[in-house]
């Protein structure tokens, strides 16, 4: 098992913490973050995009001419592809990109998203977060402080003044333990994540 130092939101050493060795020290294999990663990017998909076939486009119900004597290239309707205001071949339509991944692979690759932060020292253990006030510029002197560019910032519970006060901040994301993801940690160069939260996501991961 590895010790991290935890700090406070002053960025001042509190303590150490001693992270399971099968949730931050797992062997990172980058197949399986890219296949957990594209189940995550294709779930998101609206898969909306809808196209009208020669057959769903009004209007060409009358051959335009004779099949023959015209010296023209025989047509059976104005709907055809190949017309304008014709229909579309082979267009999209509302479809599912969901595909699936096996629990236990999702898992796996969670373990391996963090395992790579603490392995790069891109992990940060905060004791607690506490904000007197919803204000944005309170909440960007911690960041300061921790030294944060872009980061995720991962928290046991969201109390309302630490949610209010970092939604402005555009590369910094705050994110409850229970709503982690592999896509999110993968996302922000840096890590930041709480005491209690490393225990919930340590509880939820065994």
């Amino acid at each position: 098992m590895a010790n991290v130092k935890i700090v406070d939101q002053n960025n001042v050493e509190v303590g150490s913490l001693e992270l399971a060795s099968d949730v931050f020290g797992v062997d990172v294999r980058p197949e399986i973050l890219n296949l957990v990663v594209r189940a995550h990017r294709a779930s998101l998909r609206a898969g909306t995009h809808a196209t009208k076939a020669r057959g769903e486009v009004s209007g060409g119900g009358k051959k335009p001419w004779k099949q023959k004597g015209t010296g023209r290239a025989r047509v059976g309707s104005t709907r055809n592809p190949v017309w304008r205001g014709g229909g579309v071949a082979f267009g999209p339509k509302p479809r599912s990109y969901d595909f699936k991944v096996n629990k236990k692979v999702r898992s796996l690759a969670l373990k391996m998203a963090l395992t790579s932060k603490a392995i790069g020292e891109k992990l940060t253990v905060v004791d607690k977060l506490e904000l007197p006030e919803v204000k944005t510029k309170l909440f960007a002197d911690v960041v300061g402080k921790l030294g944060l560019k872009k980061a995720l910032i991962v928290v046991g519970g969201l109390d309302k003044n630490l949610a209010l006060s970092a939604r402005n901040l555009p590369h910094i994301k705050v994110l409850e333990a229970d709503k982690l993801s592999v896509l999110d940690v993968l996302t922000y160069p840096e890590l930041v994540m709480l005491t209690d939260a490393v225990k919930s996501v340590e509880e939820r991961l065994k």
